[in-house]
């Protein structure tokens, strides 16, 4: 019998050994896959659009640009608006916090929570919403998949404002945003994969798919364990319709979305030619050329990268260039817009670190004593 359990125990030893060496490996690739999702793939994406402007740009003319014909006084309300609409954006979703039953925070932890993600952003796309919302529901006590649906819902209202911008652009900038769909390449590729259906159909079939394979196996504890998570973020999300100051929450997007608007459109005055923009007698005072410069720095922001560099800087010069501006010109421009916005963002995420450092010294400096 000695025998026989010395040889049980053996193999279970060996078994324990293999299966802690198979999830030993396992972590490593999620870690290696992790790091290429979040980190390798935004900075080659940057860095290969930084390239390409490189290499289709002359490098020395939009440095002259930059040096001689720009008036940088013009950017201090630029990073003005960037501090706004950071703030007014923490404020708003401090109303759908409270409403998800999450008790209050002061506006400037609220606008901290918001200064943070974007500078996090900055170094790891997106990562930046995960820790705006770790950084919520450990300060307090909250259930982060509630919190979460909370932040889901916040991009949701701002992907409605993005549609309705492009809706607004689609009606007053049409001879614009037809040049661009005719005569670039990437327009021409935007049409088409908006009109191809193979590619609908797909995203519509793995929909149905999932929610078959989530309804069939609904009793299984990994699939409990989703749907009570999904139910968390819809209560989360759900409280954008139901929770009082519904006119307000309306108000502080619209005012999110303006002080976004004003900080590309503001820098029109750095330069003599986009100053022509504003003066141009059909252009609206450089409003019609400023909102879609606006649109396509916004959709831009769908490509993972660090900050928007690279792709933010080739939307709005596309945009720029609809309206007549040459290619130094609009690279010099993207380029001073994209710096003074990200070093605003650079100094609050400073500030964010501090704050939060002092205001968690200061929690556990009040906290009670377990043992008296």
């Amino acid at each position: 019998m000695d025998a026989k359990n010395q040889n049980k125990s053996e193999e279970t030893a060996v078994s324990n050994h293999n299966t802690s060496a198979a999830d030993t490996r396992k972590e490593r690739w999620k870690k290696i896959m992790t790091t290429i999702l979040k980190i390798v793939i935004p900075v080659s994406i940057s860095v290969l659009m930084l390239l390409w402007m490189g290499h289709k740009l002359n490098i020395t003319q939009i440095k002259d640009i930059m040096s001689h014909d720009c008036n940088y006084w013009w950017l201090l309300p630029v990073m003005l608006f960037t501090l706004l609409s950071y703030s007014i954006r923490g404020i708003r979703w401090g109303y759908q916090l409270r409403a998800a039953g999450i008790p209050r925070m002061s506006a400037t932890s609220e606008s901290v929570s918001i200064f943070s993600a974007y500078a996090i952003n900055l170094i790891v796309p997106y990562l930046g919403e995960a820790f705006r919302c770790v950084y919520v529901a450990r300060r307090e006590k909250a259930k982060l998949s509630t919190v979460i649906g909370t932040d889901l819902a916040d991009r949701t209202s701002d992907l409605a404002m993005i549609i309705i911008l492009l809706g607004v652009a689609l009606i007053v900038a049409n001879p614009a945003l037809t040049r661009f769909f005719d005569h670039y390449q990437f327009g021409r590729f935007i049409e088409h994969l908006v009109n191809d259906w193979v590619l609908w159909a797909g995203i519509f079939i793995a929909l149905a798919l999932f929610v078959f394979v989530d309804y069939k196996f609904r009793d299984k504890k990994f699939f409990k364990g989703v749907n009570q998570s999904i139910m968390r973020m819809w209560n989360g999300f759900k409280v954008i319709f139901t929770m009082k100051g519904r006119w307000t929450y309306l108000f502080l997007t619209i005012a999110i979305w303006v002080c976004y608007f004003l900080k590309i459109y503001l820098v029109f005055f750095c330069f003599p030619f986009t100053r022509e923009l504003v003066t141009h007698p059909g252009y609206a005072l450089g409003l019609l050329p400023g909102i879609v410069a606006f649109v396509f720095g916004s959709f831009s922001m769908a490509i993972p990268s660090n900050g928007g560099l690279g792709p933010w800087n080739i939307a709005v010069m596309y945009a720029l260039m609809l309206y007549g501006v040459g290619h130094a010109d609009a690279a010099a421009f993207s380029i001073i817009a994209w710096s003074a916005q990200t070093f605003m963002t650079i100094l609050l995420g400073i500030f964010s670190v501090f704050y939060i450092m002092a205001t968690k010294r200061n929690g556990e400096k009040h906290q009670k004593p377990l043992i008296k």
